[in-house]
């Protein structure tokens, strides 16, 4: 499809108020609630329906609710909520398997129930229709925080999070066979002196299982990685990736034909900047990392997805003007297009993004519509 880009130079920002590609969709606003909605989630089927989760605190308290479109973003369903919970249920993850069946984890905080605060898990076999009654896969006397799930190639389910009980932050992973119906018993993979933070998983295949995420242990946040190559009954030593002055965190990572693609927000420079990084031989190696953002403000929270023709898709959201921006890389990330803003909402963040079958680019957020009562989710597409 021929590009054509309006570009408007505002002066006094390196990274300008520019308009985003003509072939955008509009912003469409897929919520409208009461109450404070965030962290929206986004995954799409191999037919290419496109399926939602957030959570949104409108009840008293925070829930876990879903919605889809089932015709690529041209319309969207009702806004379902799946999860009643004494406390607040938040940060789902969802995954679908080839079957196109749903797995939605979350961490949920009971206020009123000691021990059952941690990591839960339901399903649904009818496209978001109908769900399982929650599942509880993990509690502790600490926080369960920041589940990451993926399916591999032969349908097994894989789950990690981090969790404080051991006194720090240290990563827990999970495991099930069987769709979801009975998961191994937890496993510790990390035992550092620092935090380990925010995990990011994939599984390339039923044997070879990678676990990203950021620790603290060598005096400020560094992105390492540890890989199972026996569909994780077994670990390799943890690899440090990234040597910074700064923090590394809240990485975002996209696994594409046979490349590992890894984003994220490191304040080395000063302030919160937005890299990535680069593996095309199972992670063994990476590329010199390459800084995607130069502002005068912060650069946060990155996601990245790559389609059928390798080019790669990041987006994330600035403080300067709270509005979520888009780079492209091509070349395999030698070349990047300008920034792009894609919202003019207030506030806008959490950006999510996932591309479908088509190779079209889907994309949504947290924001306010006017004033701070309440915020929303909002979406935009682009076919590449």
């Amino acid at each position: 499809m021929k590009r054509m880009v309006l570009m408007i130079l505002a002066l006094g920002l390196s990274f300008s108020a520019q308009t985003a590609r003509a072939d955008w969709t509009p912003t469409k606003r897929l919520t409208w609630t009461s109450g404070y909605v965030q962290n929206p989630t986004i995954a799409v089927d191999r037919w290419g329906k496109i399926h939602l989760v957030w959570y949104d605190d409108t009840p008293g308290n925070s829930e876990i609710y879903y919605k889809n479109s089932p015709d690529r973003g041209a319309t969207w369903t009702l806004s379902k909520r799946i999860t009643w919970t004494e406390g607040d249920s938040i940060a789902p993850a969802i995954a679908i398997d080839y079957p196109g069946n749903l797995h939605v984890v979350w961490y949920a905080n009971y206020a009123y129930t000691p021990n059952k605060d941690g990591i839960y898990y339901k399903n649904s076999t009818d496209g978001g229709a109908t769900w399982t009654l929650s599942k509880l896969l993990f509690w502790t006397d600490g926080n369960s925080l920041a589940p990451a799930i993926t399916i591999d190639t032969s349908g097994n389910l894989h789950l990690v999070w981090d969790d404080s009980y051991p006194g720090n932050y240290e990563l827990l992973y999970k495991k099930s066979t069987d769709g979801g119906d009975t998961w191994t018993l937890s496993e510790r993979l990390t035992w550092t002196s620092g935090d380990s933070r925010y995990p990011a998983i994939a599984a390339p295949s039923s044997e070879n299982i990678y676990v990203f995420w950021s620790d603290g242990t060598p005096g400020n946040d560094e992105i390492y990685l540890r890989k199972s190559t026996d569909g994780g009954a077994t670990w390799s030593a943890s690899k440090r990736l990234t040597w910074n002055s700064g923090d590394s965190r809240f990485l975002a990572l996209c696994y594409a034909y046979g490349n590992f693609s890894l984003v994220w927000e490191d304040d080395t420079p000063g302030n919160e900047e937005i890299y990535y990084m680069k593996s095309t031989d199972g992670a063994a190696s990476w590329t010199t990392r390459k800084r995607l953002t130069w502002t005068s403000a912060r650069s946060f929270v990155p996601a990245i997805a790559v389609p059928s023709s390798g080019n790669l898709h990041v987006v994330w959201y600035e403080s300067q003007d709270f509005a979520i921006y888009y780079r492209e890389g091509t070349d395999g990330g030698a070349t990047w297009t300008p920034a792009k803003r894609l919202s003019w909402n207030l506030y806008a963040k959490e950006p999510a993004v996932v591309v479908d079958d088509l190779d079209t680019l889907h994309v949504v957020w947290s924001a306010y519509e006017s004033g701070l009562a309440n915020s929303d989710i909002y979406y935009r597409s682009w076919v590449e």
